[in-house]
């Protein structure tokens, strides 16, 4: 498609960024992401939750805040009854209203297999607006959430590692909003939230934006309860496997176990904030996570130099 250029954009499709930002006037720019998938999880109402989690999860990402949000649903009627749909929604609402945001409406349309999201729209001085390619070199590399969730929903299906699947629908759940709070007191570079492209998928894009190299600490990334032994078992879902073919950018120490190789590359849902900022300025940082409950932010990692988005894991 041809490209769109217009001054008012502030961000756009170039960088592969978490959300669109549109410059509205001197003190303020719209933000605005979608996002909806198929039930991950078998109840409804969890599933609401996630997936609303997830699609907020971009104007955090983007350092703004969650104004309004609308539904975009998908829903077999003729097969699951009114009731799962009521759970689904409220799933969402009850996250939504915890975002401090408001559902003001939203489209249904009769499918085969359920679908759920939302598109939302915040605020942020445009100033203000955090992006995926500010990452400068010296910066230090913070995850705010444990990765794993693409193994664990496969160990879901395979009715295997409950504790881990308790854990990883707790983290997928979980609003981003609190670490994108205590965020705002510090001077960050570039900030993304870590989906579907998996940790590496997502670094390497804001590497790549940021026209830097990075280097990751293997054994320093969180990982969920027993997210490690199911990869272990092989519970890898394919995106992982894409994700790696389309990495050709990053290097993995050969003594990496292959399982946790494999969660590198796992794709996320609701997955945490990446967030590159002064290294002086981490254990600040990281002090105030926790005591905001954002217990699993941990540094990762480190930008060395400029590049081409090279991730070399240690």
């Amino acid at each position: 498609m041809p490209a769109i250029q217009d001054p008012r954009v502030l961000v756009g499709i170039d960088t592969s960024d978490d959300a669109g930002v549109y410059l509205l006037n001197d003190e303020t720019a719209l933000i605005q992401t979608l996002d909806f998938f198929t039930p991950i999880v078998d109840d409804p109402y969890l599933f609401g939750q996630i997936a609303a989690a997830n699609s907020l999860s971009d104007v955090y990402a983007m350092g703004g805040k969650p104004l309004t949000a609308m539904n975009i649903v998908m829903f077999p009627v003729g097969c699951l009854e009114a009731d799962v749909l009521l759970a689904i929604l409220s799933g969402g609402q009850q996250k939504i209203a915890e975002a401090g945001a408001v559902l003001v409406g939203g489209h249904t349309i009769d499918d085969d297999e359920p679908k759920y999201g939302l598109s939302v729209t915040g605020i942020a001085h445009p100033s203000k607006i955090l992006t995926n390619a500010g990452a400068q070199p010296g910066d230090a590399l913070v995850l705010t959430k444990a990765i794993g969730t693409g193994v664990l929903n496969t160990a879901l299906r395979a009715n295997l590692f409950a504790a881990g699947v308790m854990a990883a629908a707790e983290s997928m759940a979980q609003l981003n909003r609190y670490a994108a709070e205590v965020m705002e007191k510090y001077a960050v570079n570039a900030c993304t939230d870590i989906t579907g492209f998996g940790l590496l998928g997502h670094a390497f894009e804001m590497s790549a934006g940021s026209g830097v190299e990075m280097e990751l600490y293997g054994a320093a990334i969180p990982l969920l309860p027993e997210a490690a032994e199911a990869a272990r078992m092989g519970l890898v879902p394919g995106g992982a496997y894409s994700n790696r073919e389309y990495l050709k950018h990053v290097t993995l120490d050969p003594s990496i176990p292959v399982n946790i190789q494999d969660l590198c590359y796992d794709p996320q849902t609701s997955g945490g904030l990446l967030i590159s900022l002064p290294e002086g300025q981490v254990l600040n940082l990281l002090k105030d996570l926790h005591a905001a409950g954002v217990l699993a932010a941990t540094c990762i990692g480190r930008v060395t130099g400029f590049g081409t988005g090279e991730i070399h894991v240690k």
